[in-house]
């Protein structure tokens, strides 16, 4: 049955906050042909999101984008790394772009939207999950510059903002992000699952059928993946996740004339 735990489901601003992983975002892009592994083109940010999205994934092909992004590596979710394609983003919508469509910096943004949703600055929000205060600065950063910067910038610690000691932050070994930003995607992950009533009184058969409640059981990405395009199956993990990079083809080297 749903539990609810007394208060409507919703995707609190906690959530919001550690849910910022834009380091990830690569700012250039390598596409390669999945048979040959040769390179296609190089492309920027700009060059495949928004309006130029559906040109570059119908030249490429959905085999070939695939195959690219499964061997290539995201971005560390850590300071000093958040791409400049999103620092100076230019909106778009529809119509061609102009040089007269805002720019902005999403970096700037969302610590602005942090700060006027009153989520608490980083210390703050560690206590509220009974993490201890952190009173050095040593203690939120293992780099010398680093701490030297944000001493700069922020003069207290407890000024600091909750986005900026995340990144900071030294994640527990395996993980990508930090230990703070875990504890929420666990409550969050947990919560919903307690509450959707696609994943508890309607998660059956008669809902899904039968079919669809087998596909969930016993398929994964690379089922899905190999579904639409048998021709990754060979490229990709064998016994990891889809996540885990793929195998690159390495282009054969051309005979000399």
């Amino acid at each position: 049955m749903p539990d609810h735990h007394a208060a409507p489901y919703s995707l609190t601003e906690d959530f919001v906050t550690v849910y910022r992983m834009h380091p990830l975002i690569p700012d250039d892009y390598c596409f390669y042909d999945h048979r040959s592994g040769e390179k296609l083109w190089d492309k920027s940010f700009p060059d495949i999101q928004g309006v130029q999205t559906d040109k570059v994934m119908r030249d490429t092909g959905l085999r070939n984008t695939l195959y690219s992004f499964g061997i290539a590596h995201p971005g560390a979710i850590t300071l000093h790394n958040f791409p400049s394609a999103l620092r100076t983003f230019q909106r778009t919508g529809t119509a061609p772009v102009t040089e007269d469509k805002e720019i902005i910096d999403l970096a700037v943004v969302d610590l602005v939207r942090s700060r006027r949703r009153g989520v608490p600055r980083y210390n703050d929000f560690r206590a509220g999950l009974h993490k201890p205060h952190i009173t050095r600065w040593e203690g939120l950063t293992e780099t010398p510059d680093d701490v030297a910067l944000l001493k700069e910038i922020y003069g207290s610690i407890d000024r600091v903002d909750t986005m900026v000691g995340l990144f900071a932050e030294t994640p527990p070994a395996g993980f990508g992000f930090s230990d703070t930003a875990f504890r929420i995607f666990i409550l969050m992950a947990s919560r919903r699952l307690q509450s959707d009533r696609f994943l508890t009184v309607d998660f059956r058969p008669e809902i899904y059928s039968p079919l669809g409640m087998d596909w969930i059981a016993n398929s994964g990405m690379k089922s899905v993946i190999q579904r639409h395009c048998p021709q990754l199956a060979s490229l990709m993990p064998g016994d990891a996740s889809a996540f885990v990079p793929w195998r690159p083809i390495l282009p054969q080297a051309k005979a000399p004339s």
